[in-house]
């Protein structure tokens, strides 16, 4: 079974998150060691990833049932001729 594709949205969910909570957390945390800087961006990869897999993926509409053209009788759009009155031949 193949992968699915991320979609647009999954991408820029997940890497807003990862740089914003990379920014955040080093800002409050004000490390400057190479370990804490490396633990906060694992930390933040992986919040990134969480959130861009909890996106909403756009839902397959079922195929539409074509259901077969109800037939009508025929009707004719020109009118019927009047009926020809009856001739009777004259006795000879």
């Amino acid at each position: 079974m193949a992968m699915p594709r991320p979609t647009a949205a999954q991408l820029a969910y997940g890497s807003c998150t990862v740089i914003f909570s990379t920014l955040a957390t080093l800002l409050l945390s004000q490390t400057s060691s190479g370990a804490g800087i490396a633990v906060i961006s694992v930390a933040a990869l992986a919040l990134g990833l969480l959130v861009a897999m909890t996106v909403p993926l756009p839902r397959k509409r079922p195929a539409a049932v074509e259901q077969p053209a109800v037939q009508e009788p025929l009707r004719a759009s020109v009118p019927a001729p009047a009926p020809e009155p009856v001739r009777e031949r004259a006795a000879s």
